[in-house]
């Protein structure tokens, strides 16, 4: 095992892909600027090294065998890979990270997260031809989970943390902005044709539909649910609007969420008695160690989000624009239901 590692290496693969992108080993060789001796003898250390035939000796062409074909095909898919690990590398020397972890809550527009990860794709570090290198990825979290995947380090970034969300030492936080949430049901839902304001104990009798906070370590948080209410739990708001629009229950939804509901009479809205919620959301990262007064650096690709999210028309583009994509971003589910 080890004579076939320390034979696999990007040089023999380089050759294999030169042979069979030539034709012949005699054009192969003239390429690398070797004799054709040379190169056969190369070959057949690679064939030793590996117990298997790379080329068939009875075509008078450089043909390969099945397993040369699989060395081929396997040796560019490397190489490419190598590439990309060395300009991966290069970027990160300059301040690019590696990977961007992003949790968002489910509430935000997601078209407009899509929005933001088009334009981070179109940088060109130092007017290169290549991108940051930098892999996005995105969480989709609830409440309380959204904050947890911050501090429990799965995320870089944090946006929609509850604005009075109690943070540790070595975060900061910035106003993302207000979100509405109306009370809505199916228009032949019982409580369509009741007396405004609905009371409690009209809500009691009447199954709710909830979102499970996404939290797994920390407490989740419950919401606008009655003591002895039926709730149906599911796990993303775009789950509990397709919900209310079968009539199974009734609920607060974001009102850019519902909006075209709305207008189309899919859904209708009804007043409470209880406060409608309208709740502050925040965004927030990582700014230096537990215990350390100094910043830590900030990598490139954070600080290109942070600028982002410093505009005043991106947040408000987060927090109102309808999502304009069916279901949510994978993430994880949380035990206990909550009600937005």
């Amino acid at each position: 095992m080890p004579d076939r590692r320390h034979a696999l290496t990007p040089d023999a693969l380089a050759m294999m892909d030169t042979i069979a992108r030539t034709g012949s080993f005699a054009a192969a060789a003239r390429e690398l600027g070797k004799v054709p001796s040379a190169l056969t003898y190369s070959v057949r250390q690679l064939e030793e090294a590996l117990d298997v035939l790379l080329f068939d000796r009875r075509s008078r062409q450089a043909k390969l065998t099945a397993a040369g074909e699989e060395l081929l095909q396997e040796g560019r898919r490397l190489l490419a890979q190598m590439d990309a690990v060395a300009n991966r590398v290069r970027r990160v020397a300059t301040g690019w990270e590696t990977q961007l972890t992003i949790a968002a809550d489910d509430v935000l527009s997601r078209r407009t997260l899509l929005e933001l990860c088009e334009a981070f794709y179109t940088i060109r570090p130092q007017g290169g031809d290549e991108g940051t290198g930098t892999r996005l990825r995105l969480r989709s979290e609830v409440l309380a989970g959204t904050w947890e995947a911050l501090v429990s380090g799965q995320a870089d970034l944090a946006i929609g943390v509850p604005l009075d969300a109690v943070l540790p030492p070595g975060y900061e936080t910035q106003p993302l902005g207000r979100v509405e949430f109306l009370f809505v049901m199916a228009p032949h839902h019982p409580l369509a044709m009741g007396t405004e304001p609905l009371t409690d104990a009209e809500l009691l009798h009447h199954r709710a539909i909830a979102v499970a906070d996404s939290a797994q370590r920390v407490s989740p948080l419950t919401v606008n649910l009655l003591p002895g209410q039926d709730v149906l739990t599911v796990p993303t708001m775009q789950l509990k609007i397709d919900a209310l629009l079968r009539c199974l229950g009734c609920g607060f939804v974001p009102e850019p969420m519902v909006r075209h509901h709305l207008a189309l009479g899919h859904l209708v809205q009804r007043e409470v008695r209880r406060a409608l919620r309208e709740t502050t959301l925040a965004y927030a990262w990582r700014s230096a160690a537990v215990g350390q007064p100094r910043k830590a650096p900030q990598g490139l690709a954070l600080q290109w989000w942070l600028q982002q999210l410093a505009s005043p028309t991106t947040r408000q583009a987060l927090i109102s624009l309808p999502s304009g994509l069916p279901g949510g971003l994978p993430g994880a589910e949380g035990a206990l239901p909550h009600d937005t």
